[in-house]
């Protein structure tokens, strides 16, 4: 078998910071040998989430057997997304900044029995609804649980109470033409209907304004996507919600190495 060395695009503090939470889970369990040191054990799971890499060829780079990376992954996903912000959490932070920016994203997941319920009309395939937000100049403020693909946006904001939590909190929200009628702090472009008269210049001014500053949530949305784990799951749906919040949180790391 051919082998080669690769780069995993991040911090040694993240790589440090997710080997202290394997270490201190395993102080706690009194694990007394594993295969793997902490380190690279967390230098696995970086390289899976990150760089996209199977369980096989993490099985094969770390000689060890594949149901073991199954198992050191999937703790230390646990173990990231514990720490992963909740709503309330999310909506204090959005509620600190000048305005955020709403937008959905469809995460692509293999075709299923049951597929009906993750087919996405809107993307014609098949996959999960994460809504996110972001700041005004497009970092990633939090990601939602995952919801099947056939849920449309605006929809899938009510359902995990997101429009009423940013609307309680009196949060102004940027979004697109999706979210139009969510009422309460959501603001949305004018949309022009069937049978009514075009836009006039005004509307179209401030269409062309909000777009401008609603684009830089795709900003969010790409940086979620980097994580080449979510370019396309190949797992059980069920276990999207705590990929999603790991990766939240290990991105949490990331942007606080920069601007701290």
């Amino acid at each position: 078998m051919l082998s080669y060395r690769a780069a995993i695009p991040l911090s040694n503090r993240t790589l440090a910071r997710l080997a202290d939470l394997i270490r201190a889970r395993r102080a706690e369990r009194r694990c007394r040998w594993r295969r793997l040191s902490a380190g690279r054990q967390a230098l696995l799971v970086l390289a899976h989430l990150r760089n996209g890499d199977t369980y096989t060829r993490l099985a094969s780079g770390f000689s060890i057997g594949t149901t073991t990376a199954w198992r050191y992954v999937r703790e230390s996903v646990d173990l990231l997304a514990a720490l992963a912000d909740d709503l309330h959490a999310a909506v204090a932070r959005a509620g600190r900044l000048a305005y955020a920016i709403l937008d959905g994203t469809l995460i692509p997941i293999d075709r299923l029995a049951d597929q009906k319920p993750y087919y996405s009309g809107k993307h014609r395939r098949h996959g999960l609804n994460v809504q996110v937000l972001a700041d005004p100049i497009g970092r990633l403020v939090w990601a939602s649980p995952a919801l099947p693909g056939a849920v449309h946006d605006l929809t899938a904001a009510r359902t995990i109470g997101l429009i009423d939590a940013l609307t309680s909190a009196g949060v102004q929200i940027l979004a697109d033409k999706g979210y139009q009628g969510a009422g309460g702090a959501i603001r949305t472009p004018f949309k022009r209907h069937r049978y009514r008269p075009r836009l006039s210049s005004g509307q179209e001014a401030v269409n062309r304004s909000h777009a401008r500053i609603r684009a830089m949530g795709e900003r969010a949305v790409a940086t979620l996507k980097t994580w080449k784990v979510l370019t396309k799951l190949r797992c059980c749906p069920h276990r999207a919600t705590a990929i999603v919040q790991a990766v939240l949180t290990l991105e949490t790391i990331e942007t606080t190495r920069y601007s701290g």
